[in-house]
């Protein structure tokens, strides 16, 4: 492998880890928002709960009226009959009564029915306060813990960065501006070794030229198919110096 790649391969490995705390401190953060929109929808039908319950208070004290008017012509129209002799004059006032009479009641059950909706709405509204209370009661809790958790997190991340700095002043210029641009591309690793002839990014096959190409390390090679940067690592560090051993026992066996 290059020595220039090793100081771009600290600095990789740095960036893996803060782009991981990145999607932490976004997935908490959006926690904190489900939070939020969860309180303003309990806030919202709280609300229209008690503007529901506040118009049909305002329609029953109306109806209320109605009643009322009906009773006093009711009364009115009885004082009337009293003093009237004549027979058609008298049913005709004892029509008029008998339809405000109807009148009356269908507004009585009306009135009825709005105030046991009212009664049912007054009850939801109940429900919806106990169940705000409790959830900024747990939520208060949870807010709290996941901003601890994103200081952390922030705190980590200050640390990673200062660690990337003091790389980058030792690293190679041209490496790391190549390294940076893949980087914003792909956001995820874009130096990686060969393993088993194949590129251990996107994981195609390679030919047996580019291996050589890479395994003497003398200039940056490309992966056609993905554009990462490879390097070669030794066997020692991908399989294990015993593997490594019995493969070249093997070989000089081969050989002899």
């Amino acid at each position: 492998m290059q020595e220039s790649l090793k100081t771009i391969l600290e600095i990789q490995e740095l960036d893996m880890k803060m782009l991981r705390l990145m999607r932490v401190r976004k997935e908490r953060s959006v926690e904190l928002e489900q939070i939020a929109d969860l309180r303003r929808e309990l806030h919202a039908q709280l609300d229209e709960k008690a503007k529901e319950i506040e118009e049909l208070s305002k329609t029953i004290v109306i109806m209320e009226g109605k009643i009322q008017d009906s009773v006093t012509k009711i009364k009115k129209l009885e004082g009337q009959q009293s003093s009237i002799k004549k027979v058609d004059e008298f049913n005709a006032l004892t029509q008029e009564m008998t339809a405000l009479e109807r009148e009356k009641i269908a507004t009585e059950q009306k009135t009825s029915d709005l105030v046991d909706k009212r009664v049912f709405e007054e009850e939801m509204l109940e429900k919806i306060k106990e169940s705000l209370k409790a959830s900024e009661a747990s939520s208060i809790a949870l807010e709290n813990e996941i901003k601890a958790s994103i200081d952390m997190i922030n705190q980590e991340g200050r640390g990673l960065k200062q660690n990337r700095d003091h790389l980058v002043s030792e690293a190679d210029a041209e490496i790391l501006r190549i390294y940076e641009r893949l980087l914003r591309n792909k956001k995820d690793r874009v130096i990686v070794p060969i393993e088993n002839r194949a590129c251990s990014g996107c994981h195609i096959s390679l030919t047996a030229q580019h291996e050589n190409v890479v395994r003497k390390g003398k200039n940056l090679v490309f992966c056609e198919h993905c554009s990462r940067i490879h390097y070669w690592q030794e066997a020692e560090a991908t399989d294990g110096s015993a593997a490594a051993t019995t493969r070249r026992r093997r070989r000089r066996t081969a050989t002899a």
